[in-house]
């Protein structure tokens, strides 16, 4: 079946995985350049950029965020200058489909003179008049007229993503959320997630520390049910084992602490937002720091659980798994910062697996069922309040009504946050996702959601506990 979207996919892919590959070796990854290159880009292929010295110095680059990054630049997200195609400036410009036309219905329906015709009758735009209202191109018969938008700019939605002086795409690291949308968009692969995948690696290696076992433990994010559709999902974690990990823990297990804590605060509290999404969380800090202390108190189910397990096994290496690319900067960040070692994604443990020839289909499955229901539907847009509402039913909380508004996407967090700013928000709980659909349409997927929704519904109801605070009463022995 098909492992990726798109080209960029499949060469970040490419590179993660040689260099992970030098890595097990405990080879120098800049010595074994050449061979890294060699195998990212195959000598009959044509090069993907002017020339073949520039593909190499885009793979360099991409090997230097692959190992992670400059010690200059600590941001999750970053662009590569050189891989960037300095898309044309955003808005309105008329095409070769201009035909010259005696009417000009354009230049009339400008109100502000920026258009003018030039020898060949052709209508020419001045951008320094131009305002983008559309009206030329609603006017023009021909359709000559487009609205050209750069790709990593309609993908922000926060407006993070702006133009330099040269054309190159740059990042306001002020309004940021690292939540990936220009990662995944940009067809240049020009905006990259930094990676912790040599760090990991590394953790798997060391074995025992000053003659203390520190075993390393995956604990893997619930919208695994909609990746790796080409094997049996316990074949997937028999694959995480075998790479080193001592076991493997479903976040959606932290989901079910965090459920039922959440559910406490807010009936404490009278309002609340959702803590789990950290690109959401960032996204209030920035843009709603009047909100900052209606933000749930309780850590993110990847923190909840990675605290449990450093609780009851001390010195254990814990690695978050996961769709997200916000969360490699969540686990930089105190809390998560002190239970949690390294966060990868799953385009990143495909690297992993390939890069040790672990055939997922030739593992033995074997059974991996922790969490309840409630905590694997976490996953998907809407399930953090489904969780809320069965967490406060279970606590026999009666007297409270539960009003909660989902938010699926940050364009719809935006409006339920404005409306609380001003005081106008009827509901008592938000649930923020950043990314459409939840966590399923995370930006460090292999599968987008829209193409696995039966297999992410299959490994929900397959969840062997359908209550919350019973499950969580079994934790201890799990973990």
């Amino acid at each position: 079946m098909k492992l990726f979207d798109n080209k960029v996919q499949e060469t970040k892919y490419n590179v993660l995985r040689e260099v992970a590959i030098q890595t097990w070796k405990g080879n120098d990854v800049f010595v074994e350049f050449n061979e890294i290159a060699s195998q990212v880009l195959p000598k009959d292929e044509p090069p993907m950029h002017c020339c073949i010295y520039k593909d190499r110095a885009v793979v360099a680059e991409r090997v230097r965020l692959a190992i992670g990054g400059s010690k200059k630049n600590k941001e999750v997200v970053q662009v590569i200058d050189i891989a960037c195609d300095e898309c044309t400036e955003a808005g309105y410009v008329v095409t070769d489909l201009c035909r010259g036309c005696l009417a000009h219905s354009c230049k009339e329906a400008c109100k502000l003179n920026a258009i003018t015709i030039d020898r060949h009758q052709h209508a020419k735009i001045d951008k320094s008049k131009c305002v983008d209202c559309g009206r030329c191109a609603k006017a023009c018969k021909f359709s000559a007229i487009h609205n050209f938008q750069r790709p990593c700019e309609i993908a922000c939605k926060v407006n993070a993503i702006y133009m330099g002086d040269g054309g190159e795409a740059k990042i306001d690291y002020d309004k940021c959320i690292n939540c990936g949308a220009c990662v995944y968009h940009c067809p240049f692969g020009a905006t990259v997630d930094v990676s912790s995948i040599v760090d990991v690696i590394k953790l798997l290696k060391a074995g025992d520390t000053d003659g203390m076992k520190r075993p390393t433990v995956a604990i893997v994010a619930p919208s695994i049910g909609s990746q790796f559709l080409y094997a049996e999902l316990g074949q997937v974690i028999a694959g995480i084992r075998k790479l080193g990990f001592e076991r493997v823990l479903e976040v959606a297990l932290g989901a079910d602490m965090t459920a039922a804590k959440e559910a406490s605060e807010l009936v404490e509290k009278g309002f609340l937002t959702s803590s789990c999404c950290p690109a959401f969380v960032k996204f209030i800090k920035t843009k709603y720091p009047e909100l900052v202390d209606k933000v749930s108190t309780n850590l993110s189910p990847m923190a909840e659980l990675a605290k449990f397990v450093k609780e009851e096994h001390p010195g254990s290496r814990v690695v978050f798994i996961g769709p997200c690319i916000a969360k490699k900067a969540e686990v930089r960040e105190k809390p998560a910062s002190d239970y949690i070692d390294y966060a990868i994604t799953f385009e990143e443990l495909q690297a992993l697996f390939d890069s040790r020839n672990i055939l997922l289909r030739e593992q033995e499955s074997v059974d991996w069922n922790q969490a309840s229901y409630y905590g694997r539907n976490f996953a998907r847009s809407g399930g953090v309040a489904e969780a809320v509402a069965q967490a406060l039913k279970e606590l026999d909380i009666t007297d409270f009504k539960f009003d909660p508004v989902v938010c699926d996407g940050i364009d719809k967090c935006k409006q339920a946050l404005n409306r609380a700013n001003k005081g106008a928000l009827t509901n008592n709980f938000i649930e923020g996702m950043a990314c459409i659909g939840g966590c399923v349409g995370g930006t460090g997927n292999l599968v987008r959601y829209e193409d696995a929704p039966e297999e992410m519904e299959e490994h929900i109801e397959d969840a062997s506990a359908t209550s919350i605070i019973p499950n969580l009463r079994k934790a201890i022995n799990i973990i």
